[in-house]
């Protein structure tokens, strides 16, 4: 079968320098993603053009949508809510990682109303990291241990299976998931990555085929786990390719977000639009984002 081919085209100048976690907000038609380590998140609402960021520290790794309207935060040592416009920042839990060695990198809610999040080597080289799962109340727990890089989540449409990227291990895992407790089990690879790029954020559509952000790979493809058979790609005028997130008044644009973090001055020059969103339509639509339960 053919492999469908598409291109991505710049919905936002950005230029963010790591640029991640893009979340579409059903309720009000707006895209958040955030830059990690210029510790920002940013709003956008493509149909009024309109464009927004606010600080909350020396980094932000993952955010996810409340269902009372604001975010909770997975930011440099811990979990924060804040609300929507960046005001009213303030710690969840007594939680702390370990700021000197790991930083957070991508999360999301899960399908019960929990914040799934993991952390990584600052250098992105050691099995310093954590996945934890935070609890509407506060309470975290370790779901796995031992990540380099943590990075993008996504669940299946009856919530059984949990499918995650460790990106150095160039594969997407497959996990039971376990409604009740949140807990990971049965770890296997449903996809592999053999060229140029690395598994970086990813999410879900409606078919349940997933859309993998390959970093260094100036693209996202789209993958069927049931098979492992890679369906279609999308070309992206950046290297950096970090995430993906389906968007629009139908939820059938794919949002993705990029990196500029490490490009010398020759590859910006060829590459311009660097740390930019991206947009394209996906020929398929994507289920509305989780939303974390903050109690």
């Amino acid at each position: 079968m053919a492999i469908d081919e598409r291109h991505a085209e710049v919905a936002l100048a950005v230029q963010a320098t790591l640029g991640e976690g893009p979340v579409w907000d059903d309720r009000r038609n707006e895209l958040f993603f955030v830059d990690i380590v210029a510790g920002r998140v940013h709003r956008f609402c493509p149909e009024r053009g309109e464009h927004g960021s606010f600080a909350v520290g020396p980094s932000v790794g993952a955010l996810a949508l409340r269902e009372d309207g604001g975010l909770v935060l997975a930011a440099h040592d811990g979990f924060f809510l804040v609300e929507a416009d960046g005001t009213g920042l303030a710690p969840l839990s007594a939680f702390r990682s370990d700021a000197e060695l790991v930083r957070f990198n991508d999360g999301k809610a899960d399908p019960h109303g929990r914040f799934v999040a993991g952390t990584m080597d600052w250098d992105g080289e050691r099995p310093l990291g954590s996945l934890y799962l935070l609890e509407p109340g506060g309470a975290v727990s370790v779901l796995l241990e031992g990540v380099t890089i943590s990075n993008g989540l996504a669940w299946s449409e009856r919530g059984d299976v949990v499918y995650y990227i460790d990106t150095p291990r160039r594969s997407v895992d497959a996990f039971d998931f376990d409604a009740a407790s949140g807990a990971f089990a049965n770890r296997r690879v449903v996809a592999s990555f053999e060229g140029p790029g690395s598994p970086d954020g990813m999410t879900i559509d409606d078919e349940g085929c997933l859309w993998v952000a390959l970093w260094g790979g100036s693209r996202v493809e789209r993958i069927d786990p049931r098979s492992g058979e890679h369906l279609a790609v999308v070309h992206v005028a950046a290297s950096q390719v970090t995430s993906a997130a389906f968007g629009g008044p139908r939820r059938d644009v794919l949002y993705l977000t990029t990196a500029r973090r490490g490009l010398d001055e020759a590859s910006l020059a060829g590459q311009p639009h660097a740390g930019d969103l991206f947009a394209v339509e996906a020929g398929v639509a994507g289920p509305v984002a989780h939303r974390f339960a903050a109690s």
